[in-house]
């Protein structure tokens, strides 16, 4: 197409645009910057409206005080920021609904008029349902849905085996995806080139107005959270300050990254979680330093890598959300009743009498944040010394965690009771106070959430139960009272899984 200038000789060469108006909906991607399917919206479109959905078909699952919701919440009105940064003051912002999806995305696309909705990928089972319905209903009015890949490096059946099967087996999976990165897979989208497309709110029909304002999490039934005092950085601007935190400590990570008392993980896995960071971005910082041969890099690079790999797992084996990985593990005889109620009651408060154990779950619950090497010690302890479902553990993180992401919950939940793919195996089980011992040696993690022990020694805190009467006096601890004797013996809790999991070993008929 020429558009030709006023003055003489002079013509500008502009590409058509392949779709006059297009709507951005927003997920699990709550960021401006390298973000794949805005590029190719901007990139497409004339005119690009932004939405994000409440969607109402998973708010009215949660509890009322959600940190998560909170954290969306926050991270859309910094994605609002955004917005004005690149477009301009007068940019129309996210159009933000409390709704079903499937109702509210078709039923606003219909009434902006637009062309094509644009989403990246979201290869939970749940969404994959949820977006072929979406796709239904766009169809039928004639709009398309266009989706991109943009939560990870290689998705689905990217990385394959030689036989192009699925890897069960991270290690081999790992060097495959590693040989296989190449310089444009961390490209980032240069979607700040393409801005200029973002709707203005002169383009937004009258009657639509409304839409433009976002719904305070009181009228969505939820309770405020005051995250900056919980130490949680919503948003874009909070990845990039805990991004530049961390980039200084990479080199650190790989002898820090266990000792929950020290400052060694990034924090950034609830932004990686709804996308207000690049995964991109991360990767090439990862890889900078692997190729440096920097150990501290490459196991921070590993780290990615087990997230797509469990992505691509449950991409290939959605039946793992509610069973396991290896089939025979679904015979385990879990304990059950009300004495494995009370068992899991008592793991789910942080009363188990074993103050790692303990320390970390309170962690979860007055944070909804739990350290990595914590995560692996409490599932555990649950499957293997109280022989409960890993399903119930699953769950409760699911409830709790502010960094929950379905993929790499289940994964832990199944590597831990060893019925995953490249699971420890079963008769691996923790020492929950040998990891005390080995990983906060001095019983700083422990004190800081678990202060009525607080003055026992750093011998002693580990393992109370242990402790000579004077020094509990005098620490004013009273083992059955104020902190709880074990409510399990390791030894014999121990035997009792080998036990529970020989059903695996038996042969088939």
């Amino acid at each position: 197409t020429i558009r030709t200038l006023s003055r003489p000789n002079r013509a500008i060469y502009t590409m058509k645009k392949k779709y006059t108006k297009g709507l951005m909906w927003f997920r699990r991607d709550l960021r401006l910057t390298d973000n794949a399917a805005l590029y190719h919206a901007l990139k497409q479109c004339d005119t690009v409206f932004c939405i994000f959905v409440f969607d109402k078909a998973i708010l009215d699952t949660l509890p009322t005080t959600d940190r998560r919701v909170a954290f969306i919440h926050s991270s859309l009105v910094d994605l609002n920021t955004q917005l004005r940064a690149v477009a301009g003051a007068n940019a129309q912002p996210v159009l933000c609904l409390h709704d079903q999806s499937e109702r509210a995305i078709p039923r606003t696309a219909k009434a902006l008029g637009v062309d094509a909705v644009f989403a990246n990928h979201d290869d939970e089972p749940q969404a994959l349902a949820r977006d072929a319905a979406i796709f239904g209903h766009l169809a039928h009015n004639g709009i398309l849905l266009n989706t991109y890949k943009d939560q990870c490096i290689f998705e689905r059946s990217e990385v394959l085996t030689q036989q192009a099967r699925p890897f069960g087996v991270f290690t081999p999976y790992k060097n495959a995806w590693l040989k296989k990165l190449e310089p444009y897979y961390l490209k980032a989208y240069p979607t700040e080139r393409y801005a200029t497309a973002l709707a203005q709110t002169d383009a937004l029909p009258s009657d639509l107005k409304a839409l433009g304002d976002m719904p305070s999490l009181t009228s969505m039934g939820f309770t405020p959270v005051d995250l900056v005092a919980q130490n949680i950085t919503p948003g874009a601007s909070g990845a990039a300050a805990l991004l530049a935190d961390f980039l200084p400590r990479m080199a650190r990570y790989k002898d820090t990254r266990d000792f929950p008392a020290v400052k060694g993980p990034s924090y950034l896995s609830v932004h990686l979680r709804f996308g207000t960071v690049s995964i991109r971005t991360l990767a090439q910082h990862a890889f900078a330093g692997h190729s440096q041969g920097h150990a501290g890099a490459s196991t921070w690079l590993g780290e990615l890598i087990w997230r797509d790999f469990y992505m691509q797992v449950m991409h290939h084996h959605p039946r793992i959300v509610d069973r396991a990985f290896k089939p025979e593990y679904d015979a385990i005889k879990w304990e059950h009743g009300a004495s494995a109620k009370a068992l899991f009651h008592a793991w789910c408060q942080g009363a188990t009498g074993y103050p790692l154990v303990d320390a970390a779950m309170h962690q979860l619950n007055q944070t909804g944040y739990m350290h990595n090497r914590l995560r692996m010690v409490v599932a555990s302890f649950l499957t293997k010394d109280l022989g409960i479902d890993w399903r119930w553990g699953a769950d409760y993180f699911a409830e709790k965690l502010i960094d929950f992401d379905l993929s790499a919950n289940n994964g832990g939940w199944q590597w831990a009771s060893s019925s995953g793919c490249d699971a420890q195996p079963y008769f691996r089980i923790f020492n929950p106070t040998t990891q005390s011992e080995k990983f906060d040696a001095q019983g700083k993690f422990i004190r800081r959430y678990l202060p009525v022990l607080a003055e026992l020694s750093d011998k002693r805190i580990h393992a109370p139960w242990l402790a000579d009467p004077f020094d509990l006096i005098t620490a004013g601890v009273t083992l059955g009272e104020n902190y709880p004797k074990p409510i399990v013996d390791h030894a014999a809790a121990r035997e009792r899984t080998l036990a529970r999991y020989a059903v695996v070993k038996k042969p088939k008929p």
